[in-house]
């Protein structure tokens, strides 16, 4: 696997990282009406598969920021190890998801312990799992982050992100957690925002995203491979 880190903060690597401004979020949002499911199912607004891989289905939705409105029930009743092998419960984001292989990942993850990691698929020419598998990922180390706690059985969260420049911003439940510059490779992604879920349970699921056409229109196809 492809696999690295990138030390973009303003100091040098191994220094600690400072703890983030907070402010509003800068790109408005909308809910999304049509979201196409290529992985999983969501019903009614909730997902007990242990794998859900969505999509904004709208011409007007950009991928540039989204935020995800959801109530942590629990671990799913099956669990479902990543590509990697590693079996990991999180919840997050997908920016500019052009497809399976080219996308920006938000995770607030609970293991091994409760974190947000953002990373960003890059496989150019690549548009399946079978094309690219889990090959591609490149952490970002943020420059200002803090700690985050894991979700709470029964509480309603929100994790939101936006993306402006080469800039990466997210909140958790309405609070700057995170902050960092994406790498030169997130510059030529295009697509929409949407969702993944894995090893968790969860009701009153709601995706927005900002307003703004991406270069094509997306086709809903469903996949049962696709990390």
């Amino acid at each position: 696997m492809r696999s690295r880190m990138l030390c973009l903060a303003m100091t040098a690597c191994g220094t600690s990282i400072a703890a983030p401004i907070d402010r509003p979020p800068s790109i408005d949002v909308a809910p999304v009406d049509n979201l196409c499911v290529t992985k999983g199912a969501i019903a009614n607004q909730s997902i007990a598969e242990p794998t859900v891989r969505a999509f904004a289905l709208d011409p007007t939705a950009s991928g540039d920021a989204a935020e995800l409105a959801f109530t942590y029930r629990g671990d799913s009743q099956a669990g479902r190890a990543l590509a990697n092998g590693q079996l990991r419960r999180q919840v997050g984001l997908k920016l500019r998801a052009a497809n399976g292989c080219n996308v920006v990942y938000v995770m607030w993850r609970l293991d091994p312990r409760p974190k947000l990691e953002i990373s960003v698929k890059s496989n150019p020419g690549k548009r399946t799992h079978d094309e690219c598998g889990a090959d591609g990922y490149i952490k970002v180390r943020p420059q200002q982050a803090s700690r985050v706690a894991a979700f709470e059985r029964g509480q309603p969260h929100l994790l939101r992100a936006e993306i402006v420049g080469d800039a990466l911003t997210a909140w958790v439940d309405g609070k700057v957690a995170w902050h960092g510059i994406l790498p030169p490779e997130a510059r030529a992604l295009v697509g929409p925002a949407g969702l993944r879920s894995d090893n968790v349970a969860l009701d009153d699921v709601a995706l927005s995203a900002a307003r703004g056409r991406v270069a094509a229109a997306a086709q809903c196809k469903r996949t049962e491979r696709e990390d």
